[in-house]
C-alpha cells in the first residue's frame, strides 16, 4: 500500500514524488511506500497548522475534551487493527501490540482528557490584588516520534497538545509509519478540524530537521536516540523554542539480597527483554549482590530460556524481531564485542532464523545474557537498545549505587527487594528519572516522566505534559 501525508485534512502525495521503502522486519518484505518528505511539505504543514490555530484555540477546553474522548472511542473501535499493524510494522508479538501499545494509545487520549478536565487555574491573592495564572497555547507544536512504541508514543504527545489549544506537525519515523496513518484516518473519517493535526512521513535529515527549523513551529517533543537528541538541541535551542528531550537509557536492575529470587528473576527478565529490549526503560544491566549471585543467575536464566522466540503472529510468542536487518547487526556486533571484551555468553548470542518460510528473511535475535564484563565496558556503558542484557555483581548497597550511577544516562530503573523502605532509601541515591522498587513498567501516567544526564530535558505526564504545551501567564489584578 501507499501511505500519503497528512496536511490540511487530505491525504496528499510528497511535492518531489519520491518515496521510500516501509520493511516488515519479521519478514524483510515491502509492506508499504511512505512519502520522502522535504521542506516544502514540511512548510504546507505548518502553514496549515498555523491557519487551523486561531479556530482551534478558540474552542472551550470542553469542547476540545470532547474532541479527544471521540478520538480515543474511535480508535477503539480499531483496536485490534491497530494491534494487527502495529505487530506487522515493528516485528512485535501481536499480544504485546495488543496489550501495550494499542490499549496505551487509546489510554492516552482518555488520560488528558480527563486530566484537563480537572485542573484548575491558580490564583494567588495578595493583601490589595489577585494574581491569575492562566494557560495559553504554545501554538504550532513539531512532535517527533520513534518506531519502537509508534502510536503509544505518538499520542502521548498528540493528546495534550490537542487538549491545550495546540496545532500540530508531526513526524512518524520513517521504520514505522503504519500506525500514524491509521490515525490519520481515524481523524478524517471524524471530520477532525482540517489543518489541527498533520502529519508527514519522511527521513530525520530531511523531514525532522525541516521541523526544527521551521520558524513558525514553536515547540519541539522529541522522543528518540541521544545522538539525534543533541541534534535537535542544537537546532532547536538557538530558535528558543520549547524544548522536551526524551532520550536514551542504560538502566539497572538491582537485587539486593533480600529479593525474592523468583519474583526478581522473572521480574528483571521482563524488565530486559520487553519488545526486544527496544525500550528506553528497559534494565539492559542487572546488578546482583554478590552472596546471592550464584542463586538467582539460574533462575534468571530459566526465566529467559522460558521466553519464546519466534513468529509475531502467533500468540504465544515473548519476543519477535528487532526493527531491521541493520539494527539486528548492530546488536550482534555488540555481542561479539563483549566477548572481546572478556564476557561470558550464559545464554543465547546469536541470530535465530524461526522454523517459518516467511520469516526466513526476519530480524530475530535470541534473548542474550552476558557474564563477566566490567561494568566500565562499552557493552555496559553504552546503550545497544536490543535484546541484550550484563550481569554484574556488587558487594554492598553503597557499591550497587555507585555502579548503577556510573554511566552518562539516568531514565530509569528498577530495585528487588523484601525491605520496601530500603528499597526507597536506595532508590534516593541513583542519579535517574525513574525509580520502581519490586515492578517495572509501572506507570500512573499523572506522574512525571523523563531522564537526567544524557537521558533527556524535561518531564512528561500528567501536568507536566499541559506545562509544556502550554505557555503560562500571570493577570495580576489589583482591588478595587
Amino acid at each position: 500500500m501507499d501511505i500519503y501525508n497528512y496536511i490540511d485534512g487530505e491525504f496528499t502525495l510528497p511535492i518531489s514524488g519520491n518515496m521510500l521503502d516501509n520493511l516488515n522486519p519479521a519478514t524483510g518484505q515491502i509492506i508499504a511506500r511512505i512519502p520522502d518528505s522535504n521542506n516544502d511539505d514540511v512548510a504546507t504543514a505548518a502553514e496549515a497548522a498555523k491557519l487551523a490555530l486561531p479556530s482551534w484555540r478558540g474552542l472551550t477546553k470542553g469542547e476540545r475534551i470532547n474532541w479527544l474522548n471521540k478520538i480515543a472511542q474511535a480508535l477503539e473501535e480499531r483496536s485490534e487493527d491497530i494491534a494487527k499493524t502495529e505487530s506487522m510494522d515493528t516485528g512485535k508479538p501481536i499480544a504485546l501490540a495488543r496489550r501495550v501499545d494499542a490499549a496505551r494509545s487509546i489510554s492516552n487520549f482518555r488520560f488528558f482528557a480527563k486530566h484537563a478536565e480537572q485542573l484548575t487555574e491558580n490564583k494567588f491573592t495578595m493583601a490589595d490584588a489577585t494574581n491569575y495564572v492562566i494557560r495559553k497555547p504554545v501554538g504550532v507544536v513539531g512532535l517527533i516520534t520513534p518506531w519502537n512504541l509508534p502510536l503509544y508514543l505518538l499520542s502521548w504527545k498528540v493528546a495534550p497538545a490537542l487538549v491545550m489549544g495546540n496545532t500540530i506537525v508531526a513526524k512518524p519515523s520513517e521504520m514505522t509509519p503504519m500506525t500514524a496513518n491509521l490515525l490519520a484516518k481515524t481523524l478524517d473519517d471524524l471530520d477532525f478540524p482540517k489543518g489541527v493535526v498533520n502529519i508527514v512521513h519522511g527521513l530525520g535529515p530531511s523531514t525532522g530537521q525541516a521541523i526544527l527549523e521551521h520558524p513558525e513551529i514553536s515547540a519541539i517533543s522529541f522522543t528518540g536516540g541521544t545522538e539525534t537528541g543533541k541534534i535537535v538541541a542544537k537546532t532547536a535551542g538557538p530558535m528558543f523554542k520549547k524544548l522536551s528531550l526524551e532520550l536514551g537509557g542504560k538502566n539497572a536492575t538491582i537485587i539486593l539480597d533480600d529479593a525474592d529470587l523468583e519474583t526478581a528473576a522473572t521480574g528483571a527478565a521482563k524488565a530486559a527483554f520487553t519488545n526486544s529490549g527496544q525500550v528506553c526503560l528497559c534494565g539492559s544491566r542487572v546488578l546482583i549482590d554478590a552472596k546471592i549471585y550464584d542463586a538467582f543467575v539460574p533462575k534468571f536464566i530459566d526465566a529467559v530460556a522460558a521466553m519464546k522466540v519466534g513468529n509475531p503472529d502467533d500468540e504465544s510468542t515473548d519476543i519477535g524481531s528487532v526493527i531491521s536487518q541493520q539494527h539486528m547487526e548492530k546488536v550482534l556486533s555488540y555481542i561479539e564485542l563483549a566477548k572481546q571484551e572478556g564476557g561470558t555468553i550464559a545464554h543465547g548470542g546469536q541470530r535465530i532464523i524461526p522454523n517459518h518460510a516467511s520469516l526466513q528473511n526476519g530480524s530475530f535475535i535470541s534473548p542474550t545474557v552476558i557474564e563477566n564484563l566490567s561494568i566500565s565496558s562499552r557493552c555496559a556503558t553504552e546503550e545497544i537498545f536490543g535484546p541484550v542484557v550484563t550481569l554484574h555483581k556488587f558487594d554492598s548497597d553503597l557499591a550497587a549505587i555507585e555502579m548503577t550511577n556510573s554511566t552518562q544516562y539516568g531514565l530509569a530503573g528498577s530495585i528487588w527487594t523484601s525491605d520496601t523502605a530500603r528499597g526507597k532509601q536506595l532508590a534516593k541515591q541513583i542519579d535517574s528519572g525513574i525509580l520502581w522498587v519490586n515492578t517495572w513498567l509501572h506507570r500512573d501516567l499523572r506522574t512525571p516522566f523523563g531522564g537526567v544526564k544524557n537521558s533527556g530535558v524535561g518531564r512528561e505526564g500528567g501536568d507536566w505534559s499541559l506545562n509544556f504545551f502550554s505557555e503560562l501567564s500571570n493577570i495580576c489584578v489589583k482591588d478595587d
